[in-house]
């Protein structure tokens, strides 16, 4: 029983070696297969959105995820979240700015326009 079992291992294991090392009709080793890109990538002309997220679907590699892909969706996401907490600010500020002088000039009495008696 177990000498079957061994040449049963040692069919397999050649079986194996020669389908990936090219063995028969095949001109050689496996083709390379072209890596999988990113099917629906962040639109280039508009800044990103919610729906845009939720669709975004990275492809799975051997490992796991293709890191280049994350990368560039990471870096986009980045960059545009930091433009818009930096207008976030600018608006923010001028709305502060705008209300002050607001304020300011609410407080102010207009001493040209005295009635005299």
């Amino acid at each position: 029983m177990f000498l079957f079992l061994v040449i049963a291992l040692a069919v397999v294991v050649a079986a194996v070696t020669l389908a990936v090392v090219g063995g028969g009709e095949s001109d050689g080793p496996l083709p390379d297969v072209a890596p999988e890109r990113l099917q629906d990538p962040l639109p280039p002309d508009r800044p990103v959105d919610r729906a845009d997220i939720d669709s975004l679907r990275f492809p799975l590699a051997a490992r796991g995820y293709r890191m280049a892909d994350v990368d560039d969706a990471l870096s986009r996401l980045g960059a545009e979240l930091a433009e818009r907490d930096a207008r976030i600010a600018d608006l923010e500020s001028a709305l502060a700015g705008a209300q002050a002088t607001t304020h300011v000039s609410m407080e102010k009495p207009d001493h040209g326009h005295e009635e005299q008696r």
